[in-house]
């Protein structure tokens, strides 16, 4: 584990999965002018990040994380520094040529769905696809891909309004990953549901992860952010620190495994079992 000093911004994180990172954020800055002040959200963040992590943003209100998600995402430009995305700097890229990375390798996930009122299910989860003039025929069968692999068939042609706070962030997520990105980034995504409901989005987040796509979330919940194999916390725009989590299962690391039953003789009573014996 790393620990870093707010007032002294850490280097990137070395890269312990592989030789290429997928994000490299050099000296980033982000500064927004409020009148006669200034206020510093980010401050000389430099991050390192390789394919396939898992990793939780964290932080008190105001202290950049979803700033740093916007820069990330390519909704926001920084005032200074360099962003690297698979190798290219992003940062000298066109307002156009930003948006065509930003469709086709990025994915977003948001507390509040972003989903369009008037569109079905279906067609909120094939606009990416629409967007990227990708023809109809195939749009029509991603869209039925995603819609049985997220359990949505029978939702496919209700509107937002007619579904569940779980089945929108399920359309939310089916729409954000439509165009197989390399990154998907979720700012709050169970913020707006409760502990069931979020739960289930979270473990579709983590399938996701599972199967390659690097995943960065922020959150105000300790316990979720400790699900993630690496945490960045920030402070006053800085990263204060970064450390890497411990993996329980390689299969399935953030589950909670059932209790297993006593290995000692079937006669002994269960009362004598150590609390310290428990799976």
């Amino acid at each position: 584990m790393n620990t870093h000093s707010a007032t002294r911004p850490p280097e990137a994180a070395p890269d312990t999965a592989c030789g290429t990172a997928q994000i490299t954020l050099s000296g980033i800055e982000r500064v927004f002018h409020l009148g006669d002040s200034s206020v510093h959200a980010l401050a000389h963040v430099n991050l390192r990040i390789t394919p396939g992590e898992y990793v939780s943003v964290m932080g008190p209100s105001g202290s950049g994380k979803s700033t740093l998600l916007n820069v990330l995402g390519l909704l926001d430009r920084p005032d200074a520094g360099h962003y690297e995305l698979e190798g290219r700097d992003v940062t000298t890229l066109s307002p156009d040529e930003q948006a065509r990375v930003r469709s086709l390798r990025i994915g977003f996930v948001f507390q509040s769905f972003h989903l369009v009122p008037r569109l079905t299910a279906a067609e909120n989860i094939a606009l990416p696809m629409v967007l990227a003039g990708i023809p109809a025929r195939e749009r029509e069968t991603r869209v039925a891909q995603a819609l049985a692999g997220f359990g949505l068939a029978d939702r496919a042609r209700h509107r937002p309004d007619q579904l569940s706070g779980g089945q929108r962030q399920r359309v939310a997520i089916a729409r954000a990953t439509i165009m197989q990105p390399a990154l998907l980034l979720a700012d709050e995504p169970t913020g707006n549901l409760d502990r069931a409901t979020g739960e289930e989005v979270i473990r579709l987040l983590e399938a996701l992860n599972a199967g390659g796509v690097t995943l960065l979330m922020v959150t105000h919940d300790a316990a979720l952010g400790g699900r993630a194999r690496r945490r960045i916390l920030m402070q006053d725009g800085a990263i204060e620190r970064d450390e890497r989590l411990l993996v329980t299962s390689p299969a399935t690391p953030h589950e909670v495994p059932p209790e297993k039953p006593s290995e000692k003789p079937p006669e002994q009573p269960p009362a004598t079992v150590a609390p310290d014996a428990r799976a």
